[in-house]
């Protein structure tokens, strides 16, 4: 007997509580530079590829640990963008004069959890919101990998730690200390890491403050296989907000 095709899709709630399934989802991808000698020529390339591809956008960063280094941490909903108008970018001659750091290439994408009632906004415009809010120039980049322990609990217990982790994440947020941004990233990473998860906010130290938190969590104390390499950037070009920037 044949077996029905799986069916995938991101999945959430109507307002009635009724289930929806949505075919929507936002992917980023961080590529990280050195040898960057001068940043103007790269900053001017961003600008007017922003300027001049209506399907640009993204961040330009200038790297906390390396006096050399910048990050451009590009969104898309088609992820063919990545192996095409993006490509086009990086072969150009402000990008090839730099010596790419490939142990800090992130790439993930958008997820829901299936509670959500504002599906199209989780998936596609909170994102956003947060990595292009000039309220918000300093970033910390960086992946993880659970391990198997994770996997094997109950759906209850998962749920417990999934909380836990969220309370303290939705507490910075709540004084006004930054955004996280958590995102997928099972088969698109090198290293075969689960997730990419990003701290956004107008001060370097309440995200250095969070990551130390967090440390203390179920999750990351007993259920973490590795965590990083870390990125730290501060934001020298973005793409507008979007219009509903007062949402967060």
């Amino acid at each position: 007997m044949a077996s029905e095709p799986m069916k995938l899709g991101e999945r959430g709630r109507g307002r009635d509580g009724s289930p929806r399934v949505v075919d929507l989802r936002l992917y980023l991808q961080l590529h990280v530079f050195t040898e960057c000698m001068e940043r103007e020529p790269v900053e001017a390339a961003v600008r007017e590829r922003g300027a001049g591809d209506p399907g640009f956008e993204g961040v330009l960063y200038q790297d906390l640990q390396d006096p050399r280094g910048v990050g451009l941490l590009v969104a898309q909903e088609d992820p063919a963008y990545f192996a095409t108008g993006l490509r086009d970018l990086l072969l150009g001659a402000a990008f090839r004069a730099l010596s790419p750091r490939r142990e800090y290439t992130m790439t993930g994408r958008t997820y829901s959890i299936g509670y959500e009632t504002d599906l199209e906004d989780v998936l596609l415009h909170r994102t956003r919101r947060r990595i292009y809010s000039p309220e918000y120039p300093w970033a910390i980049w960086y992946p993880l990998r659970r391990s198997g322990s994770f996997e094997q609990l109950s759906e209850a217990e998962q749920k417990e730690i999934l909380m836990e982790h969220a309370g303290l994440g939705m507490s910075f947020s709540q004084g006004g200390y930054g955004q996280d941004i958590r995102l997928a990233c099972h088969g698109l990473d090198a290293q075969d890491n689960d997730f990419v998860v990003g701290l956004v906010g107008p001060e370097l130290y309440p995200l250095s403050a969070m990551v130390q938190t967090m440390r203390k969590t179920q999750q990351t104390s007993r259920h973490l296989d590795r965590l990083g390499p870390f990125f730290v950037g501060r934001t020298v070009w973005q793409s507008p907000a979007p219009a509903a920037a007062d949402k967060v």
